[in-house]
Formats: C-alpha cells, structure tokens, sequence
C-alpha cells in the first residue's frame, strides 16, 4: 500500500513543482492600473535581468534548485529503497524542507506590506506550496520503508 501512495505522490509532486514554478505565482497591482502576474521563473530571471545577480542566485538555490533536488532524491529513493543515496540526499536536503515556501511568502508579504502595491496569490503559489507538502509527505513514506 505504501508503494502504491508513494506512486502517485510522486509524479503529483513533480507536476505541481513544474506548475509552481511557470504558472503565476502572485498578482502585483501598482498605482491601480500596473498589474503584473510574474512565475517564479519570471522572478529570478528578471532579478538576474536587472543586475540583482546575488539575489537572483539566492532565490534560485532556495526556490528552485533545492527543492528540484529534493524532488529528484525522493525519486531516486523510490527505486533503491531504504540503503539508497536517495535516502541519504533526502536527509541532507531535509533541513531546507519548507525555505523555498518562507521565501515565495516573504515576498508575498513585502509586497502586501510595502504599500506600493497590493498582492494577490495565484494558482501557481498553491501548486508550489502543494508540491512542498506532496514532496514532504513522499519523504516521510519513503524513510518508512
């Protein structure tokens, strides 16, 4: 049974990650007439875009790389079982289990507060943030073995 749920949380998991991260994430209203609707890609391109490359790196490592990775370790997990370096990599990836969603919220949250613009979240906050909870629960079957 747990194989069967491990199955179909992983290619949930990997989908909503993919959607998390082209589909918009928020809405920016500016000055009540200036909307934008960037993904998180649309982000981290347009902080490298704009001479922002630290920041851009930064966001890129926490929001994308990092939990790319950890979706890849759970699949390789998946195939070798408990004594696999999935597993290990899975472990050492744990510790950053949920900084890719503090992240896309922080920025959520500064745009809310700034008063510059009003934020609005998008399908594509709920798909990342599903793909987090879907890859978490993927990572708790696996290490049950």
């Amino acid at each position: 049974m747990r194989r069967l749920v491990l199955a179909l949380v992983l290619p949930a998991a990997t989908i909503a990650f993919v959607l998390g991260l082209t589909l918009p994430l928020m809405e920016l209203e500016r000055l009540f007439f200036l909307t934008d609707r960037p993904s998180l890609i649309e982000i981290v391109n347009g902080l490298w875009r704009d001479g922002e490359a630290v920041l851009a790196v930064i966001v890129g490592a926490l929001s994308i790389a990092f939990p790319a990775a950890k979706i890849l370790a759970l699949h390789v997990a998946a195939v070798a079982g408990r004594s696999g370096l999935g597993l290990a990599l899975m472990h050492g990836l744990g510790k950053w289990s949920m900084m890719d969603v503090m992240l896309v919220a922080l920025v959520v949250f500064a745009a809310k507060t700034s008063g510059l613009a009003a934020a609005a979240t998008l399908p594509g906050l709920w798909c990342y943030g599903a793909a987090t909870l879907l890859t978490a629960c993927g990572a708790w079957l696996a290490h049950r073995g």
